[in-house]
């Protein structure tokens, strides 16, 4: 029965581990699963990998369902899977060790655009990498739900919704002079913070629907968007889930 470790890796721990991997040597095939790929396309290739080792059925069902793809290295003694951060580009497989469908995701700086907001709380940063360019971060009032029935509750929630209108709009401003003077090189953007709220916001600001293309589809987890939470939340964007398995 087949055993398997999981656990999230730093970008700069994942690319360290590539490194040991290649030093380990015993790799016989690297596999290179772009994201979209059905499970005839995975069995075909898992079929074509000569000498590949049994895998875990349900890592069969990750990859299929993976945002970002996936990257496999199997030998006797080093069986593993990666879904990276970012998604990788193409079908590969290889005799061997060769992780550059992964390495060179990693390796690049990439131009990223964190857009988090609660109600209340926003915090926007562009980074080059990991490498904080530019942001904002701020407060806007927005009172907490009415409990009371009535005419006085439909009052308090009308008065709430102009609340958060005029808080979306105001964040909306900030988001818009942050991320226009990237827009043409922006790869990717993530948002964090409260699923339905983010959603609200988006369909408000419509400055960005242009990035509709690189938006990644994960929800950052933020509790309260502060300064901290984006050097937190770009460390987040940029980790790996790596799971490693054998036959016990």
């Amino acid at each position: 029965m087949p055993v398997t470790h999981q656990r999230l890796m730093s970008r700069n721990r994942m690319l360290r581990f590539l490194e040991e991997l290649e030093n380990a040597s015993g790799i016989t095939v690297s596999l290179c699963f772009p994201p979209g790929v059905t499970e005839i396309e995975i069995e075909e290739l898992i079929d074509r990998a000569s000498g590949l080792p049994e895998m875990p059925s349900d890592l069969v069902n990750l990859i299929r369902t993976s945002k970002t793809g996936a990257a496999i290295f199997c030998g006797k003694q080093n069986r593993c899977m990666v879904i990276p951060p970012f998604p990788i580009v193409e079908k590969q497989i290889f005799d061997g060790y060769h992780p550059t469908c992964l390495s060179s995701l990693l390796q690049h700086d990439l131009l990223i655009a964190l857009v988090l907001v609660r109600l209340g709380d926003y915090a926007i940063g562009v980074f080059r990498g990991e490498e904080f360019l530019t942001g904002k971060v701020g407060t806007g009032l927005v009172h907490s739900r009415h409990r009371k029935g009535g005419s006085s509750q439909r009052r308090f929630e009308r008065h709430r919704e102009k609340q958060m209108e005029s808080f979306f709009i105001r964040v909306c401003g900030h988001v818009r002079a942050q991320l226009e003077p990237y827009a043409l090189h922006l790869d990717y953007i993530f948002y964090g913070g409260e699923r339905n709220t983010l959603l609200n916001f988006r369909k408000q600001c419509r400055f960005l629907e242009q990035f509709d293309s690189q938006t990644m589809e994960n929800v950052l987890n933020v509790r309260r968007p502060r300064q901290a939470d984006l050097k937190e939340s770009i460390a987040q964007v940029w980790s790996s889930q790596l799971i490693e398995w054998k036959s016990g």
